[in-house]
């Protein structure tokens, strides 16, 4: 198989865990209630810890091997407003697919590195797929019950809802591969600024989400997702 072909199935699969996280949050029931509500809040607060593994272990460090000081920063600091004004133009105008929208812009900046990553020969393109993947799960599970919840949309339209954004992965892939893999600061850039919007998303959205009374079963949720990036990032490099 091709460089573009591993590309363009990994994204498929990192992709293809937003409407799987949907149908697990459609079919999830547990009782009793307590134990339903730690599970919910556990799984947003695994979906964390992946999105900061993803920002500590592969985004950072290949964001910033070809960028000066200056490009760093300015990725950050665009990252993190973007995302700012993203989330507070969303919340203005109430709509419901808050939630998508948000999970969709980390999803496509990260498919872009991806392939990049391919396309240059840099080990860590296999890394992120999974990374991608994993939080995929839990974000697409989590927009399911925002979308269940506050939309008109219920049941299987909203799982196609979901599955409508899986082509939106190996598409920019395939950008990232194609267009740029010449252009190695432009995808640092892109990684960097994507790292500070999912940091701050994480922090945000997902990490008041994960929170719940006298319960630490989330925090422990987190850990687990960010060992699991850790697990990657040392085999990778051993």
């Amino acid at each position: 198989m091709n460089e573009l072909a591993q590309v363009l199935l990994l994204t498929t699969m990192a992709g293809s865990a937003i409407p799987i996280g949907g149908l697990l949050a459609k079919v999830e029931k547990i009782s009793p209630e307590w134990l339903e509500t730690e599970f919910r809040h556990s799984v947003i607060a695994f979906g964390g810890g992946v999105l900061v593994s993803a920002v500590a272990l592969v985004l950072v460090p290949e964001g910033i091997k070809e960028l000066a000081l200056p490009w760093i920063i300015s990725a950050f600091v665009l990252g993190g407003l973007a995302f700012w004004g993203l989330e507070t133009l969303l919340d203005r105008s109430k709509s419901s697919m808050a939630q998508l929208v948000a999970m969709l812009s980390d999803f496509v900046p990260e498919a872009v590195a991806l392939g990049a990553a391919f396309a240059t020969g840099e080990g860590a393109g296999m890394l992120l797929a999974v990374l991608i993947g994993l939080q995929n799960l839990p974000e697409g599970f989590n927009a399911y019950r925002e979308l269940d919840s506050s939309s008109k949309l219920k049941g299987w339209k909203l799982i196609a809802c979901l599955a409508a954004c899986v082509p939106l992965g190996p598409l920019a892939g395939w950008i990232g591969y194609q267009h740029l893999a010449s252009f190695p600061r432009v995808v640092d850039f892109i990684m960097l600024f994507a790292a500070s919007g999912i940091l701050y998303l994480t922090f945000q959205d997902l990490a008041p989400q994960a929170k719940t009374e006298n319960q630490r079963a989330p925090a422990i949720g987190a850990v687990f997702g960010f060992l699991l990036g850790l697990i990657g990032h040392v085999l990778l490099e051993g």
